[in-house]
């Protein structure tokens, strides 16, 4: 399986134009993480390749209509020969959005949720990448039982503040996003 070149966005506009993004490097797929408005990531309706998303703790739901982004929440997805899902939103807590959820609600809408080589999430697992000492940055337990007992192979999540951008969570990377990132999926 030959490598994918992914532009992955989340959480704010990329400190370079994304029309530049685009044009300056090899990009195969698009992945938007979430908290990104519908002007930021509007220069993507120009852009032929696959676009894949899910949505942010603050997003309405119609970030993605002008772009082409498929909305990969509790869906499983091809992505030449990947299986690419996704999980919305973050912990509920007061202020969040649309797309939030409590610790108990992220356990149940993944539980059947079928396994995936590729998570895309805006919100990190608990306990990787968050902060569980602020209810707006702390990770989900169904992400986190979600990738225990899955095991993909890769995790992108945008929305918290990690003093490391990449980690692991048994033998799945878990990789932060804010802004953008060009990352060759596995």
């Amino acid at each position: 399986m030959a490598p994918l070149h992914a532009l992955v966005l989340a959480d704010e506009a990329p400190y370079v134009p994304l029309e530049q993004l685009l044009t300056e490097h090899r990009v195969d797929v698009v992945v938007a993480l979430g908290d990104l408005t519908r002007e930021e990531l509007a220069p993507l309706r120009h852009f032929d390749g696959r676009k894949l998303g899910v949505h942010g703790n603050h997003d309405t739901g119609d970030e993605f209509d002008d772009a082409g982004i498929e909305d990969v929440h509790l869906k499983a997805v091809d992505l030449d020969g990947r299986t690419v899902g996704g999980f919305s939103g973050s912990h509920r807590y007061r202020g969040a959005g649309r797309f939030a959820w409590t610790q108990e609600e992220s356990v149940a809408a993944l539980r059947d949720f079928g396994r995936v080589d590729i998570l895309l999430a805006h919100s990190p697992p608990l306990g990787v990448n968050d902060d569980t000492g602020d209810a707006a940055h702390e990770g989900l337990v169904g992400l986190r039982d979600y990738v225990g007992r899955t095991r993909p192979s890769l995790v992108l999540h945008g929305h918290t503040y990690p003093a490391l951008q990449l980690r692991r969570l048994g033998r799945t990377v878990v990789r932060h996003v804010r802004g953008h990132a060009l990352v060759i999926l596995p």
